[in-house]
């Protein structure tokens, strides 16, 4: 969740983290910091608040020196302040490290380095961890390392420089991501890729249990038995230029309008040369989809829902039950696994960390794991039995846009694949929906051409207090979707109901001039989802309508519309969502806020 970032060369490290640092704010923080080996002493400077703050601070006073770490914090043990900032450091200051993760036995071992003389500057649990690593320190870094991390419970990745050892950073990870960036004459830390490709694009992705030693010119890696690691080396082949907002105001909006390039991306990804589906990679055959009773799709936030809606399309194609749960909440009811069960876990980062803890129940009790996300050689993807990569490329704004879309692509994509093998799915169904599927991109194009009306009404519906979003069926998924994005970064009230469960509680919001937002792409739901408007327009409220220009029924109750092109139910979950992330968007600029940086709001949620 956090951002770090590690140097050593022969340039000055403290431009090179700060820069480093600022290709991570995305993943969000409250605090921020960096330590450099400065004439054989630690300088450490950090700040509460955004970088722009600790750049300040170093304006007239910038640390020299070609070895350093830097770190972006948000808070979880501590509040936000200038003492809980990384990097953290032992009593004499010859040691300090970054630390993304949490150590939960924290306090035990607090207590006991206090009845070791030791004392704490901080509230954070990573203070712990540097004073370990002193008491363990005896000339050899990595082994102090390697020796503290024995004694810890939790997840972390840990970037550790020490005054006794210039020109060596060591680090470590457990269940947070960290890589390692191969340069010339010239090595790297990072917790993600974008906070490297401004100097190389060669990593290491470090595995849990990993411990990596750096110098200048050279990388060593060791596993959890402290034997060498053969790592295999990548090659990043997006460049830093990706990564940029391209001339947009913001990274949202960019990633929004990079949807039919990445729709399509997705596609062609999953066809082979003659044009057919192809999921024989991640072993797809008839067999397995014969064998399939039932599926289980789990994600967080913003990938839950893109389960939401791939209950409806597997279901659909499968014939089988499929069920969808909240990631966090999987593993603490004792769920029933099957042998056999395919198992679908869903993270645009790979690192999401409830996500994680789901799939390795399920893999524990022989489900078959397919991770589902958008990072090559995240530790979902690692770990699972099989990967599909949604390749939507960089997504850098905190509220999800285009991974959504391709993730429910991906869900239809295998769906579609499965059914033709089971023989459960109409060869006719599955023939239409690829032809459909391939006109997606122009369709999604089309919405975006009514971005200026999709401005105009949510500017006057951005004063709203609270505004509701509710559809049947599968525009249910897009209905929990668009009010999710809405109050992730607008903070406008907003909750998404099931059209059918507005009667049973959720009408008793509804005011005079209550906005709420009908979400129809189903014809043959058209009439009952009119009926829903009615009820809510005789209480007060304003109706905004999401359908296509056939929808008579609905468009005749609103009072507002944005129009999308006629679609499929397998399709529309894709489609339907793109004017709601374009209307979330305006009504946040409308209110003042910055869309790629909300607020409390991390990119890739990699602690419980």
């Amino acid at each position: 969740m956090c951002g770090i970032v590690g140097y050593v060369g022969h340039r000055q490290a403290a431009p090179i983290l700060l820069d480093g640092l600022e290709k991570l704010e995305y993943r969000g923080y409250d605090s921020a910091g960096i330590s450099v080996l400065s004439g054989g002493v630690l300088d450490i400077c950090k700040e509460k608040g955004r970088l722009s703050v600790l750049r300040e601070s170093l304006k007239n006073n910038m640390p020299t020196g070609t070895v350093g770490i830097g770190h972006t914090r948000w808070a979880t043990h501590g509040a936000p302040a200038d003492f809980n900032a990384h990097p953290h450091f032992n009593m004499d200051r010859t040691i300090s490290l970054v630390h993304n993760g949490i150590i939960e036995n924290y306090q035990s071992l607090r207590d006991w380095l206090i009845s070791m003389g030791y004392e704490f500057r901080s509230e954070t649990d990573t203070e712990v961890v540097v004073q370990l690593v002193d008491y363990y320190f005896k000339g050899d870094l990595r082994r102090a390392v390697e020796q503290a991390l024995s004694k810890i419970r939790g997840s972390y990745a840990i970037c550790v420089m020490s005054s006794h050892c210039p020109g060596m950073l060591v680090a470590a990870r457990k269940d947070s991501p960290l890589v390692v960036g191969k340069g010339d004459g010239e090595n790297f830390f990072a917790s993600d890729v974008p906070a490297l490709l401004k100097c190389t694009r060669d990593v290491y992705y470090l595995e849990d249990g990993d411990v990596a030693e750096i110098t200048a010119d050279r990388i060593s890696i060791f596993n959890s038995y402290g034997a060498p690691a053969g790592r295999t080396l990548s090659h990043i082949d997006w460049d830093a230029e990706a990564a940029e907002k391209g001339g947009y105001p913001h990274f949202m909006l960019k990633e929004i309008y990079e949807e039919p390039e990445a729709i399509e991306r997705t596609f062609r990804s999953k066809l082979s040369e003659s044009g057919e589906l192809n999921f024989s990679d991640i072993g797809i055959t008839e067999e397995l989809a014969k064998g399939i009773n039932r599926a289980v799709i789990v994600g967080c936030g913003t990938a839950y829902h893109a389960g939401v809606a791939g209950k409806y399309i597997l279901e659909r194609l499968l014939g089988v039950p499929v069920e969808v749960d909240v990631a966090s909440e999987y593993r603490y009811r004792d769920p029933i696994v099957r042998p056999g069960d395919l198992f679908v876990a869903i993270s645009q980062s790979g690192e999401t960390a409830d996500t994680l803890a789901a799939m390795r129940l399920a893999k524990a009790k022989g489900a078959r794991i397919i991770s589902l996300t958008n990072v090559v050689g995240s530790t979902h993807s690692r770990e699972a039995d099989a990967v599909i990569y949604t390749v939507a490329g960089p997504e850098i704004a905190v509220a999800s846009t285009k991974a959504y879309t391709t993730q429910i692509l991906c869900l239809l994509l295998l769906g579609l694949a499965l059914g033709r093998l089971r023989g459960s799915a109409d060869q006719q169904l599955c023939r239409s929906t690829l032809e459909e599927i391939s006109r997606l991109p122009d369709m999604i194009r089309q919405v975006l051409t009514s971005d200026k009306d999709i401005r105009r009404i949510a500017y006057r519906y951005s004063a709203a207090s609270d505004i509701y979003f509710f559809g049947r069926n599968i525009d249910w998924a897009t209905a929990l979707e668009g009010s999710l994005k809405l109050k992730e970064i607008s903070y406008i009230h907003s909750e998404g109901f099931a059209a059918g469960e507005l009667k049973h509680g959720p009408i008793a919001l509804i005011e005079q001039d209550t906005p709420v937002v009908a979400i129809a792409t189903e014809q043959r739901l058209f009439e009952k989802l009119a009926s829903n408007i009615k009820e809510v327009k005789a209480r007060g409220a304003n109706i905004l309508a999401v359908c296509p220009a056939g929808a008579d029924l609905v468009l005749d109750s609103a009072d507002e519309s944005i129009i999308i092109p006629e679609c499929s139910e397998l399709v529309s979950p894709i489609l339907s969502v793109v004017p709601l992330q374009l209307f979330a968007y305006d009504c946040c600029i409308s209110r003042g806020y910055d869309p790629d940086k909300p607020r409390n709001l991390a990119k890739s949620v990699t602690v419980e």
